[in-house]
């Protein structure tokens, strides 16, 4: 049959052989053009009015990093920076396909492994929407799902940024419920329970979720972080250590919000509603889907998610001692043999400034290259390569106002390797 039909189109079958291999190099050859040309206009532009080395910035290298410093304190530097502004973000949105290319989003899944393990985001914010936007322009991706909570004394040009951003894209979207954030309440924590709710309601099959504040930035790529989650195998990562003496009051006593700020009362609180021991850690976690859900419909959680609203800062106790109650998905035993530090945490890497020095002579990280803020580093291009080497999933504080060369060089690194992962930068 076949040596009749190469007979009927006058071929040899050598030739046709011959034929259908070039056909197969010619498909390939397109098929790669295609993902080469796709790749290239995913590739992030240098627009920045400093010519500085990232590759040298990524590795360290001190002379680069202190001609970036120079560089951002020269007149021409302050005279050319701009940062995209509400009204600009407005303006943009107002065509999302345009704003999606320009802004180099990836609106593809770049492998199975990732889209067949969706991760969702809880982000709290109140200004600075350029730093929103290259945060969430640095960890979307399709298959995600991002729930942005606005502070409700944002102004509403930013709130009206975001919606712009968010009706660019179906899996991103504002809190259902927002709430008016007092700094140290238990209102930063209801913004992220807020979160939890829309994002839990969801009919969507993510699988952990991380919580975010505008000031952070990825120090992972998606693919790593989908890779380092499937090995928890449901269970949470976060800090979680012995409640220090000192940090007792902060729940001991009844606390009251007045004039946007958090005051101590004299009024002794009971006991805490649960039977295992409170443990101090952060705001930020990494949880499990499953963890999620329980903490959302569990009667014994609500009771005590109700006796903290009067407290000062809960966030550093309360995910820290939910993750210690036995029955909890993904938790940890209270035993001191589980306790993890926020070094050891996957959630965030922080450099406080009374923990700095010499690695060399036990401390646990170098002096920040940047400035502080209520102690903690607010990170300078110094601080990359330290941070890159170590677990986290992201760093906390970056502020381009600070240092835009340490968010510039991070974010070209990350898309670089987001891109080719094969590869090192």
């Amino acid at each position: 049959m076949l040596k009749r039909k190469l007979r009927h189109c006058k071929l040899k079958p050598v030739n046709f052989f011959f034929f259908l291999v070039v056909a197969a190099a010619l498909c390939t050859l397109l098929t790669n053009h295609s993902k080469y040309t796709f790749v290239r206009n995913l590739e992030l532009e240098d627009n920045s009015i400093i010519s500085v080395n990232c590759t040298k910035i990524i590795k360290g290298d001190l002379e680069e990093v202190q001609n970036a410093k120079l560089e951002m304190l020269t007149v021409k530097y302050k005279n050319q920076r701009h940062l995209l502004t509400e009204t600009e973000y407005i303006n943009m949105t107002s065509n999302c396909e345009s704003f999606t290319r320009e802004r180099k989003y990836i609106l593809y899944p770049l492998s199975k492994e990732e889209s067949e393990f969706p991760i969702a985001y809880s982000i709290v914010v109140h200004h600075r929407i350029d730093m929103l936007e290259r945060l969430l322009r640095s960890i979307y991706m399709p298959q995600n799902y991002y729930c942005i909570h606005v502070d409700q004394k944002s102004s509403k040009s930013f709130l009206d940024s975001i919606k712009g951003i968010t009706n660019c894209f179906e899996n991103v979207f504002i809190a259902s419920q927002l709430e008016n954030v007092v700094y140290a309440s238990w209102t930063r924590v209801q913004a992220d329970l807020n979160c939890m709710k829309d994002l839990n309601n969801r009919n969507a099959q993510w699988k952990y979720l991380i919580n975010l504040c505008g000031v952070d930035f990825p120090l992972k790529t998606n693919r790593e972080m989908v890779q380092m989650l499937k090995a928890l195998k449901g269970q949470n990562s976060l800090e979680t250590e012995a409640m220090p003496a000192h940090k007792e009051i902060r729940w001991r006593k009844h606390h009251e919000i007045k004039n946007n700020n958090i005051l101590r009362t004299d009024i002794e609180k009971s006991n805490p509603p649960i039977l295992t021991p409170m443990f101090s850690g952060s705001a930020y976690f990494v949880v499990s889907r499953a963890f999620v859900s329980y903490i959302l419909e569990n009667e014994n959680i609500r009771l005590f998610l109700e006796w903290s609203k009067d407290t000062y800062s809960p966030d550093e106790f309360l995910w820290a001692t939910l993750q210690r109650i036995p029955g909890v998905p993904g938790s940890a035993p209270p035993n001191s043999k589980y306790d993890i530090s926020d070094m050891n945490a996957l959630a965030r890497f922080v450099k406080w400034n009374y923990l700095e020095g010499d690695v060399n002579k036990g401390n646990p990280y170098p002096p920040c290259s940047g400035i502080h803020i209520r102690s903690i580093c607010v990170f300078g291009a110094g601080d990359l390569e330290f941070m890159l080497q170590k677990h986290h999933f992201f760093g906390n504080k970056f502020d381009t106002d600070v240092d835009s060369v340490a968010v510039q060089c991070l974010e070209e690194h990350l898309r670089h390797k987001t891109l080719y992962p094969e590869k090192q930068m």
